[in-house]
């Protein structure tokens, strides 16, 4: 096996490192993210770092790029009442959820541009995609500082939307129905395919494959 030191890391070459490191942690979720500025100019942009951070209450996060460039995403969430959404992306629309990253003019919503329908839901401040199989209204309750410039933002579930097809009878998801996307490194997108699902783990068994 290769080691790789953290000296090594520090010393490779940027892009190289980039590449390295956002692979590291193995497949992420492909999402969405959507805002909106207090004028109303909307913006939707990729996101691979949406975690789970607890089930009672439902609360989910996304950590943000260092703020030391114009991060609309961030400056929407803070300017609009904490609201914003997460939208799981089809494989079938990886092409237009990777140009979100694109570099757009502050006067352009990424929406329109890469060619998403922003939709408003009971009324949440934050728009929907309304291509997504599974979207998540979330509003900021903290938001902690990280040493290398980014930031965790931790918000609350308020609304959840999905395709009935993707709901279990135990509350498990069928991620597979629905035909999203992962995401590995920075600009690889994967289809899912069915899992292999175990019970609940206890010590002294070896868990088995539950039955499809």
């Amino acid at each position: 096996m290769r080691h790789i030191t953290a000296a090594d890391i520090a010393a490779f070459e940027r892009i190289y490192r980039l590449n390295l490191v956002n692979g590291l942690p193995g497949f992420k979720p492909a999402n969405l993210v959507g805002t909106a500025a207090p004028d109303g100019q909307t913006n939707l942009a990729i996101f691979s770092s949406a975690l789970h951070l607890g089930s009672d209450p439902a609360v989910l996060g996304i950590v943000t790029r260092p703020t030391t460039v114009a991060r609309h995403t961030y400056q929407n969430i803070k300017q609009n009442d904490g609201c914003f959404t997460l939208n799981h992306v089809p494989l079938s629309l990886t092409a237009q959820a990777h140009y979100t990253s694109a570099n757009f003019e502050d006067d352009v919503s990424e929406f329109e541009a890469c060619g998403f329908t922003a939709v408003y839901r009971d009324g949440f401040a934050a728009p929907y995609v309304a291509e997504s199989p599974l979207s998540i209204g979330l509003r900021l309750r903290e938001e902690h500082a990280i040493f290398n410039g980014t930031a965790l933002l931790v918000g609350t579930v308020e609304h959840v939307y999905l395709r009935e097809e993707a709901l279990r009878a135990d509350g498990t998801l069928d991620l597979v129905a629905l035909g999203e996307a992962a995401i590995s490194g920075l600009d690889g997108y994967h289809e899912v395919l069915p899992p292999v699902r175990f019970g609940y783990a206890r010590p002294g068994k070896m868990p088995e494959a539950l039955k499809q």
